[in-house]
């Protein structure tokens, strides 16, 4: 076990965020900017350089973060964009400069097997199996698990399909508000890739419990509560009930950007993808039959940082 904290980053299709973490595990520091890494790689298939430039930024921030906690190790993963961008490694030789780590390029799986190990660490295995979803600005990972007669945090099936807020958003999401053929577009879309989802896991039917990960589920968590202030403890294994869920999106769906940033709860910088992120999780509830979602603010940054404390 590491005697120092260790730091993970990750940087996303629409955020950056990082986490410092204590020997035995405990945060001591978690932060998310919206950094919009991805902006029009759907299109363009490269990483414009305006969003390297933000990005290489905040990783500067969290450097010097890093050093004033005393971090003696760090993972640094890149995701969505960067698997599809050809122009990646002018980001990742900027990153590595900057942090003294060069980013990992994961693949959906592996961003997914992270995720669940990140998310079901402190859930009693009891309660499971767990469908962990990370829902992310260019992909959505889906994790079932535990693996039977197997680790705790290891699932028995795993897949990532290239739906997100930012996507969506960028394909469909065109009006201000988005026009009702385009909502239901971007959702026929979603329920397609679903049915992959399903096919690749038969093991999702056997899922008690699901697990929503990352910004757009926080998001929609926080308005439903109504925080006018960032409140991680409030957010962390909130139950978010279907029902809620479906009135989040039909109101932030229905009001312009300049009206939805008003919403206590929503950051300014993710009102114009929030609807799309919502899009994926009302429709993940409905294809999978899910009441409920257990909000979790552990995610694949607690999975990476547990490889370096366990090591």
């Amino acid at each position: 076990m590491a005697a120092r904290p260790v730091a993970a980053i990750d940087c996303g299709t629409n955020s950056t965020r990082l986490l410092i973490a204590g020997p035995g595990g405990e945060a001591l520091d978690r932060r998310m900017t919206i950094t919009r890494l991805g902006q029009g790689v759907d299109r363009t298939k490269t990483l414009a350089p305006e969003a390297i430039e933000r990005t290489v930024a905040v990783l500067r921030q969290y450097r010097a973060a890093m050093d004033d906690a005393g971090v003696t190790a760090v993972r640094i993963s890149a995701t969505s964009a960067a698997r599809d961008a050809a122009n990646r490694d002018e980001f990742f030789d900027a990153a590595e400069a900057t942090v003294g780590a060069r980013p990992e390029l994961l693949s959906g799986e592996e961003e997914a097997q992270l995720s669940f190990a990140g998310a079901t660490a402190s859930l009693e295995p009891d309660d499971g199996p767990f469908l962990v979803v990370d829902i992310g600005g260019g992909s959505t990972e889906f994790a079932v698990g535990p693996a039977p007669d197997g680790d705790r945090l290891t699932p028995s099936g795993a897949i990532s399909v290239d739906v997100g807020c930012v996507r969506l958003t960028e394909r469909f999401l065109h009006g201000d508000p988005p026009r009702a053929e385009e909502l239901a577009q971007a959702l026929s879309v979603v329920e397609d890739y679903l049915d992959d989802v399903r096919r690749a896991i038969p093991e999702l039917a056997d899922a008690r419990r699901l697990v929503g990960l990352a910004g757009t589920v926080s998001a929609v968590a926080a308005v439903e509560i109504g925080l006018v202030e960032w409140d991680a403890a409030r957010i962390h294994h909130f139950v978010l009930t279907r029902d809620a869920a479906e009135d989040v999106f039909r109101t932030l769906a229905m009001e312009k950007r300049a009206d939805r940033v008003f919403n206590p709860g929503l950051e300014a910088a993710r009102a114009d993808v929030i609807v799309g992120g919502c899009i994926v999780l009302v429709a993940i509830m409905r294809r999978f039959g899910f009441q409920e979602c257990l909000v979790s603010e552990q995610d694949i940054l607690d999975g990476l940082a547990a490889t370096m404390l366990d090591g």
